[in-house]
């Protein structure tokens, strides 16, 4: 498979340039050429296959030839060893469980795919490779997880400072090794500025090899499809319309259920539910897409002004407006309707929604309001315990740490703070 950059000025690339380089030469995010649809057989039988061999047929045909059939079995194995539950609320909603990874958050398939990956690529190459990546949260703490300890790979994660949970912080900051965390003043938005411009700085790419996990990237990117699969496999045989309501930030992982769409998954519609940051919901009242810097939400892993997957949503659609909305709602929310969801959730199902999945709920009710013969399924994408002041203020219930979260939380930060790019260009270079 050939990638080729959506700004349409670059080489095209295989997919392990892709991964490797994270952005092409000039600042466009790396597509495939092409997307093969998966046969319909596989999609009427595939509640008869395992998890990996459902991934595996989705993500074949984008890694070869570089992968091996059986480095890419391999690497899913271990990718995919965690369960991905369905719980159904009512008759119309159900949640899919994205957090029961070693982060708590449904960014841990992707850095973990991207990890594997970036290892098996890089094992006869005696250079290192510096992973750069700005996160608003789970991103650092799921990129920080996966890559600890990969041979001749270095890992520099940005995050704004106090714009990010404790919980989160910790697992970004505190793992040491080939872990490095640079606590930033200002916002993700900021951290996202500075990794795109050390990228195209030549001063520092001259010296070393970076590359980005974040969902830029195609190996963090396209493993999210396994998600809008799983649950199909699950949900197939009780609903027809079955719609899909994403807590969007960067977009990558809405998107990435497009292109399940595009294999052949019988998707019937999405919705990307925002908070505060709602550039894309402005977008589709209006066909205006106008960025603006983010605001700060408890809902802090999508606090992002101008999502940078937002341009790869417009090529699967080919910048064609009426069929991206006709395909694709979109919602938001403010803080206080969050809480008050948080909140409904607990009382009405004796659920415990974090945030981000109190913002996929509001969605997914919005949406049948008008179309309320479909079964709605919203993304839970990370464990209430990593937002636990304010799950414990909405709901008032003291909520017991899972193991994954008791193993950092008493952990020392190791940051250095920086506040604008010449510090992290210093930083790199020293």
């Amino acid at each position: 498979m050939k990638y080729y950059s959506l700004n349409k000025k670059a080489a095209k690339v295989s997919f392990k340039d892709a991964v490797i380089k994270g952005l092409a030469p000039d600042k466009g995010l790396y597509f495939p050429e092409r997307i093969t649809p998966l046969p319909k057989t596989f999609f009427k039988n595939i509640n008869t296959l395992s998890n990996v061999e459902i991934a595996f047929e989705a993500i074949k045909q984008f890694v070869s030839p570089e992968i091996p059939e059986e480095v890419l079995k391999t690497i899913l194995e271990e990718t995919l060893s965690f369960d991905f539950p369905i719980v159904t609320l009512n008759k119309n909603i159900s949640t899919l469980e994205l957090f029961h990874g070693p982060t708590m958050a449904f960014k841990d398939v992707g850095a973990r795919f991207m990890a594997r990956c970036l290892g098996y690529f890089n094992q006869n190459n005696t250079n290192e490779v510096t992973v750069l990546v700005a996160t608003s949260g789970d991103t650092g703490a799921a990129v920080a997880n996966g890559f600890l300890g990969v041979k001749d790979v270095n890992v520099v994660i940005l995050y704004p400072s106090k714009k990010v949970s404790d919980i989160q912080e910790k697992q970004i900051s505190s793992l040491g090794q080939n872990i490095s965390a640079l606590e930033v003043e200002g916002t993700f938005d900021d951290c996202q500025a500075m990794v795109k411009t050390a990228f195209l700085d030549q001063t520092i790419t001259s010296k070393m090899q970076l590359t980005s996990a974040n969902s830029i990237n195609v190996a963090r990117w396209l493993p999210q499809m396994f998600y809008f699969m799983f649950a199909y496999k699950a949900l197939k045989s009780t609903y027809k319309d079955i719609i899909f309501s994403v807590p969007s930030g960067n977009f990558g992982n809405v998107c990435a259920g497009m292109m399940a769409q595009q294999l052949g998954l019988p998707i019937h519609h999405f919705v990307a539910s925002n908070n505060q940051n709602n550039t894309v919901t402005k977008y589709l009242k209006t066909a205006l897409y106008t960025p603006k810097p983010s605001v700060q939400t408890i809902s802090n892993a999508m606090d992002v002004g101008d999502p940078s997957n937002f341009i790869r949503i417009q090529e699967i659609y080919k910048n064609k407006f009426e069929t991206l909305k006709n395909n694709m709602s979109s919602f938001s929310f403010s803080n206080d309707q969050t809480r008050a969801a948080m909140l409904e959730i607990y009382t009405k199902y004796n659920y415990v929604a974090d945030p981000h999945g109190a913002v996929g709920y509001l969605g997914a009710k919005a949406y049948l309001e008008k179309n309320p013969d479909s079964h709605c399924v919203f993304l839970e994408t990370a464990h209430p315990t990593k937002f636990l002041d304010v799950v414990e203020h909405v709901i008032k219930t003291k909520q017991a740490l899972p193991s994954q979260i008791q193993a950092v939380i008493g952990n020392t930060k190791v940051a250095t703070k920086i506040s604008k790019y010449e510090d992290l260009k210093k930083y790199l270079l020293a």
